[in-house]
């Protein structure tokens, strides 16, 4: 039953609040603290009883595990060297072609963004392109460019791409066949549209910038070679999950976990530098969010949702998919996509949608936050990988590029999807 307004009004004001704080990071409190703080004051004073918050956390189990084994194998990725390999190896393989590099690293950015998710390119492969940039000489920050864009681009190509998808399908993920009948042309527009207007948007950099045709190469040692064999095992795996129409969370925690413990054996090495380097803070940030997002289904705001969509659904089906593609791709720039995607998968689920305008949910959720600094958690964590090496991007210099570079693509990828 939705609540009395009164009781509503305060809840809502509560879920606006903390958002904000997840987004912008008040007394650079991690964006955790603030998801955690808005769930528990909702139950403390009532809003939502213990018994639903603790119904809302359940909701995530899937999403846990999927990016408890997504972070062990990236963090492993990056201990092992293996990021490091593969920049180093777009390097030398540009032989001192700026363009060639910036096309180079874009291909190695689509990769590990669809078989890693979204997230190990923004934490893992960023670091990994500015050493390998800074050691050929060039200013990092167009390549930087390429791992917060295609981050977002490449997300939708598998339901493993992006922790978003889980959080959109939840218990109704499409198996593998659907998957790539609803998404594969709309993700090829997308990546393609992204790279065509980034490289003309930063044209005039890429033309004024040398780069050293060699650079040392890193090695990969056995740990690395078998972090890269596990990698494959995963997406071997989880393809197969997909097909079989399974959740994808516990088969991605149980290779990453295994994967881990092989190397680390293998090694002789302790499992701590792994575990202290995975981003734990991302599992309460996410509890949080669907705490909050049971809220709005107990205040009505989701059912009202989807009886608007149900309508628009039965006047059009193309112009409801039209305008919920862009509205959700807005909406992420001001809620984070994370929020967005919780909500517009409790509303799908309400309703039996047709295929196109789930498709445009999903890449509305996934490929809009390339807009602004603030759409998505993997741009967060992006930008604060680049603080780590001492580079600000502001998020008005982010706003310029992201209006070239989003709309077209979007516009590419919904039409695809609703065609």
């Amino acid at each position: 039953m939705p609540t009395a307004p009164h009781d509503a009004f305060w809840a809502w004001s509560i879920i606006f609040a903390a958002t904000a704080g997840v987004i912008i990071r008040p007394f650079r409190l991690p964006e955790a603290i603030w998801a955690v703080i808005g769930a528990g004051t909702l139950v403390l004073l009532g809003l939502l009883s213990w018994q639903d918050a603790l119904l809302g956390i359940e909701k995530g189990i899937d999403v846990y595990l999927f990016l408890i084994g997504m972070m062990l194998i990236a963090e492993l990725s990056r201990l092992e060297g293996l990021f490091d390999y593969l920049a180093a190896f777009a390097v030398e393989h540009a032989r001192g072609s700026p363009q060639r590099l910036f096309l180079l690293i874009y291909m190695v950015g689509t990769l590990v963004t669809v078989l890693l998710s979204n997230d190990a390119t923004a934490i893992v492969l960023t670091p990994a392109v500015y050493a390998a940039t800074r050691a050929a000489g060039a200013k990092p920050l167009p390549y930087l460019f390429v791992c917060a864009f295609i981050a977002n681009a490449a997300s939708f190509v598998l339901p493993i791409s992006n922790p978003a998808n889980l959080v959109v399908f939840g218990k109704h993920m499409p198996h593998l066949g659907a998957w790539l009948r609803q998404f594969t042309l709309p993700s090829i527009a997308s990546i393609i549209l992204t790279y065509l207007a980034l490289r003309l948007a930063l044209y005039r950099e890429l033309k004024e910038e040398t780069i050293a045709a060699r650079v040392p190469h890193p090695k990969l040692g056995r740990g690395g070679k078998l972090t890269a064999y596990g990698i494959g095992a995963v997406g071997i795996t989880l393809i197969w999950a997909s097909a079989l129409d399974l959740q994808l969370g516990l088969p991605t925690f149980i290779c990453g976990t295994a994967t881990a413990a092989a190397v680390l054996l293998l090694n002789r090495q302790s499992p701590l530098p792994v575990l202290k380097g995975v981003s734990w803070s991302v599992l309460p940030l996410v509890g949080g969010l669907f705490v909050m997002v049971e809220t709005l289904v107990k205040t009505g705001v989701i059912g009202q949702l989807s009886a608007l969509l149900h309508q628009a659904v039965g006047q059009s089906v193309a112009k409801a998919a039209w305008s919920v593609g862009v509205a959700t791709a807005i909406a992420d720039n001001i809620a984070n996509n994370l929020p967005v995607g919780l909500v517009a998968g409790s509303v799908a689920a309400n309703d039996h949608l047709p295929a196109p305008v789930v498709s445009a949910i999903l890449i509305g959720v996934d490929l809009g936050p390339n807009l602004s600094v603030t759409g998505s958690l993997a741009t967060l964590l992006w930008l604060v990988a680049l603080r780590r090496e001492k580079i600000e991007v502001g998020a008005w210099r982010f706003l310029k590029l992201g209006m070239l570079v989003t709309p077209p693509a979007l516009i590419a990828a919904l039409a695809a999807a609703i065609r």
